[in-house]
């Protein structure tokens, strides 16, 4: 078992599974699209600051400045920008599950345009990993779903799909703190065209909007990007993709904890058939590796 891509996923998880309660909370008090390009935009010169001070520079290769652009499309206006309206009709427990659904299209996507092969125990732990979701949002299903929100988040997860392929030409030269800032706010940009476009601009200023707004500036924002940019440039895109798996837990663990969304019993036995998928992934790597050393050897 790789010891640093566990625990890195599991930071990973455990920030970004926690964005959808903070999402919920912001969209109660203000309008998604703007208060998300806020968000972008202060998270993306924060983090452009800090690569200047770290002595990065603006000088990215022509795959990086690519990347860039197509992940501040494709994960922060998209992706999340879909999940931020979503939500102002569906749950954050909900929205978390279906992006866990993600990696089976980045391993379907992953195999078909970029080479990346998974052998017959990693792809049975992908579909060990989404049975498990299964179980988790069968549960949700049965308490009924707004049909245009269920639509958005899955649209949105087709984007983060693309968005994580696109990492590895980020991740290689260097700069990552750099090409961070700059993916932000490059989706603030987008997103202030369809918030102009589109919303009725609204805020309401108390104390659940600002510190719901704070973290997810900080932590989901600039913290949780910086570790998935180092964990797919450690395994691989659709390796890493599999800790998505357990953003149903976990999102519905913390929609609990902080919303006092519903928890089943279903949540914990999904949970331990996810773990087992990743597990499964995880391992199939390592003996792939393996093999692939002894013949060389």
């Amino acid at each position: 078992m790789n010891i640093r891509a566990l625990l890195l996923g599991l930071i990973f998880v455990i920030i970004w599974s926690s964005a959808f309660t903070s999402a919920r909370i912001i969209v109660l008090y203000s309008s998604p699209l703007a208060a998300l390009s806020i968000r972008f935009f202060i998270s993306g010169l924060i983090g452009v600051l800090i690569a200047l001070a770290l002595g990065q520079s603006f000088k990215l290769t022509k795959s990086q400045w690519r990347a860039t652009f197509v992940f501040g499309l494709c994960q922060n206006a998209l992706y999340l920008g879909l999940n931020f309206v979503a939500m102002q009709s569906i749950e954050a427990s909900l929205a978390a599950i279906i992006a866990s659904t993600m990696p089976l299209m980045v391993a379907f996507a992953g195999w078909l345009f970029v080479s990346e092969r998974l052998s017959p125990s990693g792809i049975l732990g992908l579909v060990f990993g989404f049975s498990g979701v299964t179980l988790i949002m069968w549960a949700r299903l049965n308490q009924g779903i707004d049909i245009f929100g269920l639509v958005l988040c899955i649209i949105g997860a087709l984007a983060l799909t693309v968005a994580t392929l696109t990492l590895k030409d980020a991740s290689s030269g260097g700069n990552i703190m750099m090409i961070v800032g700059l993916q932000m706010l490059v989706g603030s940009a987008v997103l202030a065209v369809f918030c102009l476009l589109f919303e009725n601009i609204h805020f309401s200023l108390n104390s659940s909007f600002v510190l719901a707004f704070a973290y997810t500036t900080i932590f989901p924002g600039l913290v949780a990007t910086v570790v998935w940019f180092k964990l797919v440039n450690h395994i691989g895109a659709v390796k890493a993709a599999t800790y998505h798996f357990l953003n149903p837990f976990f999102g519905v663990v913390i929609a609990w904890l902080f919303l006092r969304e519903s928890i089943s019993y279903m949540d914990g036995l999904g949970v331990v058939v996810i773990t087992v998928g990743i597990y499964m992934v995880q391992t199939s790597k390592r003996k792939s590796e393996q093999t692939n050393s002894n013949t060389m050897e």
